[in-house]
């Protein structure tokens, strides 16, 4: 069964590979063009994260963006940065379909008003403004 599962694995990048040979000399684009391409915008695309990442993380720890949210966007990308290194156009397509995706179309990350002090005045608002303290360095 090890090996089964070994051959199986194996076998998926070589029959990847083997497309993207054929599809290079359909195309008449030399394969390390595919190859080449694919693998610096993995690069690209690994790099812009890292500093994306940074930018979502400090965001959450400062309340404005919600941290599942930046996770899950970080985690699509970074795997369809990898997917793009990798060698073989499906793996490509496999990428590009993964950040085609809209996993996270919806209501923003909103924080809500504090709610401790007085209790709303007739607008709806609260006098009190316990809690909203932030650190200025």
């Amino acid at each position: 069964m090890r090996f089964f599962v070994l051959a199986i694995l194996l076998a998926l990048p070589a029959a990847d590979l083997y497309v993207t040979a054929r599809v290079a000399r359909w195309s008449g684009i030399p394969l390390w063009a595919w190859l080449g391409c694919s693998f610096v915008a993995g690069l690209v695309l690994l790099r812009n994260e890292r500093i994306a990442f940074r930018e979502r993380t400090v965001a959450a720890l400062h309340g404005e963006q919600s941290l599942m949210r930046g996770v899950l966007d970080s985690g699509r990308r970074v795997l369809a940065g990898l997917l793009l290194m990798l060698p073989g156009l499906v793996s490509d397509l496999m990428a590009l379909t993964l950040l085609a995706l809209p996993l996270n179309v919806g209501r923003g990350f909103e924080p809500q008003p504090a709610t401790v002090g007085r209790w709303p005045s007739s607008r709806g608002e609260f006098d009190a403004i316990d809690g909203d303290y932030r650190r200025v360095d």
